[in-house]
């Protein structure tokens, strides 16, 4: 083992996790501490380890025959399964990046205190395409270096707020290692597959087995093949690990702090920190139901201003690096199935515009409490597109 060996082969993996890392993910954990308190978090430690497996076949598919599994489906399937395919992962991609532009626009919008509106957000994440151009004009490690910034962002943003709440380390322990829900309902068993969906991407085994190709491995050399594949499979793990954590810290500390409260607690605090949207929360004995605009403002209104900007800049981080990775998905899924030779620009610029359309109409027609709902319904459609991945990768590998 060599660790020198490692480092040239780190990279591809934590791009890949960025997709466990995404605003839909941070919406899931925190839902899933406020529904059902520590309880489901066995269910993201086994949905994370599920998912290390498929994203390992992934890479090695990459690793072993040199073709991404797009170009893959390319040559096995025959034209109506490849069409029908392309049109699920596509539809998967779209899903996804709405969650994720829709993310940063609400921590642009938290950020500047209600200044920018949702669809502002949303044009300013556009912008951000062209920043995901100029860097990759300075090559994939300089790309990789990015990633492992915002990962650090993400980490130190809700590692803070998990230092802040203080959770309950003995439940946080049970939670995780005993696979039962005690009393537990329809909302909870929602958040499982919401869970499932939202850390499985069906996309991101695509993505996987293209970003391996990065690296050059002699493949008349089955010692070199091998070893490839198990510094990836090394690199996966870790990367994977820190994206576990990070997740872990969401769920918990909305676990710990607004689990089982009513909205009339929450009015109650917010308005005694004078907090300009206590008006969020009625002043009834429903149970208190968050999303990542309404997890920040109540963050704030119980560990004060702080928590609330860093939040929104943990979110931020999130929104934009899974944006980049979106756009990264789509444009080698179009490539392998459809052969298309674009120009990079002219294929970030229609995968882009494809995702973002429809989320420019949501945001400029909806308000930014009524978003929830969308995302939860987008994190059932990732659940329901897996087979898609599953299947070609199950199959080839």
């Amino acid at each position: 083992f060599s660790f020198r060996k490692l480092w040239a082969f780190t990279g591809p993996g934590f791009l890949m996790s960025i997709a466990y890392l995404d605003p839909g993910n941070i919406e899931s954990d925190l839902q899933s501490g406020a529904v059902a308190g520590f309880k489901l978090l066995w269910v993201l430690l086994l949905a994370t380890v599920i998912g290390l497996l498929l994203q390992r076949l992934a890479a090695r598919l990459g690793v072993v025959t040199g073709l991404h599994l797009a170009e893959v489906c390319h040559r096995q399937y025959q034209k109506f399964p490849r069409i029908i395919l392309w049109l699920m992962v596509e539809l998967a991609i779209i899903g996804s990046d709405m969650q994720e532009v829709i993310g940063s626009a609400i921590a642009i919008n938290l950020l500047s205190v209600g200044k920018i509106p949702l669809w502002g957000g949303v044009l300013i994440t556009i912008a951000d395409t062209f920043v995901f151009l100029f860097l990759d004009k300075y090559g994939l490690r300089k790309l990789e270096a990015f990633f492992g910034l915002l990962i650090t962002i993400m980490a130190l943003t809700f590692g803070y707020e998990y230092v802040t709440v203080k959770p309950n380390q003995e439940k946080l322990l049970q939670g995780l290692f005993i696979p039962y829900c005690q009393d537990c309902g329809t909302p909870q068993l929602e958040q499982a597959v919401g869970i499932v969906g939202a850390v499985i991407m069906p996309h991101n085994m695509y993505l996987h087995s293209a970003l391996v190709k990065s690296r050059q491995v002699n493949r008349a050399e089955k010692r070199e093949v091998r070893e490839a594949n198990k510094y990836f499979f090394i690199e996966s793990c870790i990367a994977l690990f820190v994206s576990f954590i990070i997740n872990i810290f969401v769920v918990t500390v909305f676990a710990q702090a607004f689990f089982n409260k009513t909205n009339a607690d929450v009015n109650q605090v917010c308005a005694n920190s004078s907090s300009p949207h206590s008006s969020l929360f009625p002043n009834n004995n429903q149970t208190l139901e968050v999303d990542i605009y309404k997890g920040g403002v109540v963050l704030g209104c119980y560990f004060g201003p702080a928590a609330l900007y860093i939040w929104a800049i943990g979110i931020l981080a999130a929104g934009q690096s899974s944006t980049m990775t979106g756009t990264y998905s789509g444009q080698f899924v179009m490539e392998g199935f459809l052969n298309l030779r674009w120009s990079r620009f002219a294929r970030v610029l229609l995968t882009r515009s494809i995702a973002v359309t429809p989320t420019l109409f949501v945001a400029i027609f909806q308000d930014v409490e009524h978003l929830t709902g969308m995302n939860d319904f987008l994190n059932v459609l990732m659940s329901l597109q897996l087979p898609f991945a599953l299947i070609p990768v199950l199959t080839f590998t």
